[in-house]
């Protein structure tokens, strides 16, 4: 019936990546309680990798590799790169601030979309990025002298590295095709980026890790859920909607995480950031029309392309 079926499972991960994901910006800021961003970082990923693998031989698929080079690139940028840069920016910053700085991440994905992958801007999505654009500038306040901006940058550089994994995994994806699974690619990504996590944790002096029920709890919730089942969640959507859709359509995380802090951490924004994180919301829904409109107009078209096929 629908022209791409296999969308649907893509827009249900993004659901369940913006439940998972928004409020672990929470569970992570708590977790600086108990422990250092690199030795955290490092045992998050670590168990987390695990998991995967473990899901990997559970599943019978196989335990190869994918292409090294790519793969490589995509570890050290989105497990490495993107959780150094954000959980760093969580020690010194507001968890819903971090987390809407670390998802600049959309606008990077979409110019680098253009430019690697060739995917067309509709006009809608370029004022969605404007929009979007403005609402981020209100959020850094640059004209604030309290605004950390030693926080700000690293949250905004964590968000960068993330895109280039989102456009890397999109062409491997591409080049792939079926013989390269979402949860493999995750495993393998997940292995290599880790291994820099344990090097760096281990050569960056920080303070031991705490043990204490909340800390076991959070890194819980991070190696099962926010590491093992979001990553793999997060590469399905990266395979069957375009790139620029899926890294734009994830802003609503960093949304959901401002209100999270707001209620439970007491973050409360101020006029200007108020402002912001409302054309941000108004950015993501222009952005969700768009695309819905878009996926209406291609069903009819691939419905009469079927036909004609022998």
């Amino acid at each position: 019936m629908p022209a791409h079926p296999s969308r649907k499972p893509a827009a249900f991960a993004l659901l369940v990546l913006t439940l998972i994901w928004s409020s672990n910006w929470i569970v992570m800021k708590l977790a600086m309680l108990d422990s250092g961003p690199f030795n955290f970082s490092a045992l998050r990923y670590a168990g987390g990798t695990a998991v995967l693998f473990l899901l990997l031989r559970l599943q019978g698929e196989r335990l190869t590799p994918p292409p090294l080079g790519p793969t490589l690139l995509i570890g050290l940028t989105q497990t490495a790169g993107f959780t150094v840069l954000a959980q760093w920016a969580l020690v010194h910053g507001g968890a819903g601030k971090t987390a809407l700085l670390a998802y600049t991440m959309p606008f990077w994905t979409v110019l680098l979309a253009r430019a690697w992958l060739r995917e067309r801007l509709r006009p809608r999505q370029v004022a969605s990025l404007v929009l979007a654009a403005v609402g981020l500038f209100l959020i850094l306040q640059p004209w604030n002298a309290r605004v950390d901006l030693t926080s700000a940058l690293m949250a905004i550089g964590g968000g960068m590295s993330w895109a280039v994994s989102t456009v890397a995994a999109k062409r491997l994806f591409a080049q792939q095709g079926d013989a390269l699974s979402p949860l493999r690619l995750t495993a393998w990504q997940m292995l290599f980026g880790t291994f820099f996590l344990v090097l760096l944790a281990g050569f960056v002096p920080e303070r031991a890790v705490t043990w204490t029920p909340g800390f076991i709890a959070a890194l819980t919730f991070n190696v099962v859920l926010a590491s093992g089942l979001a990553w793999t969640l997060w590469l399905l959507v990266v395979q069957r909607l375009p790139a620029g859709v899926a890294g734009l359509s994830s802003l609503a995380v960093p949304l959901m995480g401002v209100l999270l802090a707001w209620a439970l951490l007491g973050e409360r924004p101020n006029a200007a950031e108020g402002a912001g994180i409302v054309l941000l919301a108004l950015a993501l829904l222009l952005l969700l029309r768009t695309s819905a409109t878009a996926l209406a107009a291609a069903a009819p078209q691939s419905g009469a392309e079927a036909v004609r096929r022998p």
